[in-house]
């Protein structure tokens, strides 16, 4: 038997007007709520991203952080 979604966790959270929209675009390609969208792509993180590809991503965005801010 699946596990029921209890969306029961709520946090306030801040992005990039590009990461909203693609946060909205997934969701709406894939038919779910933006919730529905953020908990299967925390629940599958691990399938949904490339181990190799994500070190050097967050490595690139940890790097233009600083510059990001300003």
């Amino acid at each position: 038997m699946p596990k029921r979604l209890r969306l029961t966790r709520r946090f306030p959270v801040a992005v990039t007007n590009d990461a909203y929209r693609r946060l909205q675009g997934f969701a709406t390609e894939a038919g779910l709520t933006q919730d529905e969208a953020l908990t299967f792509l925390f629940e599958n993180f691990n399938s949904v991203t490339h181990s190799e590809n994500l070190g050097h991503r967050l490595r690139l965005f940890k790097a233009e952080l600083e510059d990001r801010k300003r």
